[in-house]
């Protein structure tokens, strides 16, 4: 099993740093060089690795100075995203080796057009396609794109660890709770959600099997969640629930 570990960056990033028994690692989606270095250099940590799942800059800013600083380090990340000083271009389907765990690359496009994600070891690095009690925005691609790759990742099994990228949690409860304000297991999960954050503690990494309770984008075919977008959408297919909730969610 892999140690994961939460590195803080901007207002409310998170890179992830993943770590073996022998102090080597990775990190994912560093936007910023600085603290990623300053934890490595406080933890006696060898970067070995660098795992991109899209281009915006709050996910690649660092990647240059932290090349600079580790000549020989593998960037890995989408073949369909400018992504600099890429070294191992990746797309859906692919998989890599990662201190003698197997991840497989997942095509998680809606965010952006070549969005992946990374699955393994029991967890999921999934960037901003999917946030505790939410998801991300659709910049790039289409509603559809992006509820295909939100039924790729509810196929994952149960017990899959996610690590989002951002601490959205707190804002993407109160939109949950505007969706399904008599969903129990929300009402718990905001408690927990307002004990962490008061504690200046971070709410990830989130399950799927939590997500299946308490997401209203992985819950599209609850009646609940239906009732709630009735009267924003005539249609009751999937997509057009879902296309709904987050059309809601971008003026919430």
């Amino acid at each position: 099993m892999l140690d994961i570990k939460s590195i803080p960056a901007f207002n409310d990033n998170y890179i992830w740093l993943i770590e073996n028994s022998d102090r080597r690692c990775a990190v994912v989606d560093p936007g910023d060089a600085a603290p990623v270095l300053a934890y490595l250099e406080q933890h006696d940590l060898t970067l070995e690795a660098i795992l991109i799942t899209h281009h915006h800059n709050d996910h690649i800013g660092g990647v240059p100075e932290l090349v600079r600083q580790f000549p020989n380090i593998d960037v890995v990340g989408p073949a369909n995203e400018p992504v600099p000083t890429l070294a191992h271009a990746v797309e859906a389907g692919d998989q890599i080796d990662l201190f003698d765990e197997v991840f497989l690359v997942l095509g998680l496009e809606g965010h952006t057009l070549g969005h992946i994600g990374y699955v393994g070891d029991g967890k999921l690095f999934c960037g901003d396609t999917l946030f505790a009690a939410g998801c991300g925005r659709v910049f790039e691609g289409t509603m559809e794109q992006m509820f295909t790759s939100l039924s790729k990742i509810a196929a994952l099994p149960i017990e899959t660890e996610i690590y989002c990228a951002h601490e959205y949690t707190a804002s993407n409860v109160a939109f949950a709770l505007a969706v399904e304000p008599d969903n129990q297991q929300l009402h718990k999960y905001r408690d927990e959600v307002n004990r962490l954050r008061a504690q200046n503690k971070p709410t990830l990494p989130t399950t799927l099997r939590q997500e299946k309770w308490i997401n209203p984008f992985l819950r599209t075919d609850e009646p609940s969640v239906i009732k709630s977008v009735s009267n924003r959408t005539s249609q009751i297919d999937p997509v057009s629930i879902f296309a709904a909730l987050r059309e809601w969610k971008n003026e919430f």
